[in-house]
Order: structure tokens, then C-alpha cells, then sequence
């Protein structure tokens, strides 16, 4: 793995944290760790900048699927300070994924994120 891999899976691996964080202040934390101050969220659904608001995109996927958690699927594919990286929404209960995806992050020289580019790929009926 080279060095610039790495720290795209690392970028990446902190980007699944704040998806998953478990509540409001492990939320905020998580997010001021991952995205630069600045940082965007961009997808069919939202196109916000900034810690607060990236983090109420968070937490309103949580509010409307309650009991998911968000995981990869697949490698993270990455060049100079670019990655991009599939993943699924998962249900805690019965392990279905309603909801999959696949995101383009752009990074900072400290391996912050930039930016967020989100495609949704499958979607329940009704949710977006």
C-alpha cells in the first residue's frame, strides 16, 4: 500500500465514523475531525457546507433510518488527493441495505476532507 493510499482509506475510514457516530456530541467531534472547516457535503439530497451543518445531514439520515449504520463495500480507490469508495446502509436487525452509494472525497494536505460528491445507487421508495 503506498503511502498516498493510505491516507486515503485513513480519510475514509474517519468519514464512516462520523456517519456512525452514536450521538450529538460524538457526532460533532467526529465531523471536526474528518472535514476541514470549510468542508462541503454534496448529494442528490443536500448540498451543505460546514461542520453544523454537514453534521445535521448525519444525524437526519440516522433520524430517518434508526437502527442502520453506514459500511464500505469494496476497496477505496484513490489518486493525489482524490478517493473515491462504494458503501450501504445497513440494518442493525436483520442486515438488509435499503440504501447504497457511492462517494467522491476530495482531501486537504493534512488528509481532511474538502469535499463530499455522493451518488445514491438504490434507494427505498419513498425516501428520497
Amino acid at each position: 500500500m503506498s503511502a498516498n493510499t493510505e491516507r486515503h482509506e485513513i480519510a475514509v475510514a474517519r468519514y464512516f465514523e462520523a456517519w456512525n457516530a452514536g450521538d450529538a456530541d460524538e457526532l460533532i467531534k467526529a465531523v471536526a475531525a474528518t472535514w476541514t472547516a470549510d468542508g462541503t457535503y454534496t448529494d442528490p439530497l443536500a448540498d451543505v457546507r460546514g461542520h453544523e451543518r454537514i453534521a445535521a445531514v448525519i444525524a437526519a439520515a440516522h433520524e430517518q433510518f434508526p437502527g442502520f449504520s453506514f459500511r464500505p463495500t469494496g476497496a477505496v480507490d484513490g489518486h493525489h488527493d482524490t478517493a473515491r469508495f462504494g458503501w450501504e446502509l445497513v440494518s442493525e436487525t436483520d442486515g438488509s441495505a435499503p440504501v447504497a452509494g457511492f462517494d467522491v472525497i476530495t482531501l486537504d494536505d493534512e488528509g481532511l476532507i474538502r469535499g463530499v460528491y455522493g451518488f445514491l445507487d438504490r434507494v427505498p421508495p419513498g425516501a428520497a
